[in-house]
C-alpha cells in the first residue's frame, strides 16, 4: 500500500513538503515511457526508505544521479 512506502520513506527525509518535491522530481527523472506512473513512484519511496540519511536522498549520492536515471530510461 503507497501510505506504507510513503511513512517509510518518511524515515530519512522528515519534512512532508520536501519528501513530495525529491519524490516529484525522482519520479520525472526514473519514470520509462510506457510504464505506469504510479509503478514508478511506488519504486522512487522504496529507494528513499532504503537511504541511510536526508543528505544521501536531497544530495542525489546514487538515488537521484542522471546516469542512473538516463540508464532506466532507455527503450527496449
Amino acid at each position: 500500500m503507497r501510505s506504507d512506502l510513503i511513512f517509510g520513506a518518511l524515515r530519512p527525509v522528515r519534512n512532508r513538503y520536501t519528501l513530495c518535491q525529491l519524490a516529484a522530481q525522482a519520479t520525472r527523472k526514473f519514470h520509462k515511457p510506457n510504464s505506469r506512473i504510479q509503478e514508478t513512484m511506488n519504486d522512487v519511496l522504496v529507494r528513499f526508505s532504503q537511504a541511510s540519511s536526508a543528505e544521501r536522498v536531497m544530495h542525489g549520492s546514487g538515488l537521484l544521479e542522471n546516469k542512473l536515471a538516463r540508464s532506466q530510461r532507455q527503450a527496449a
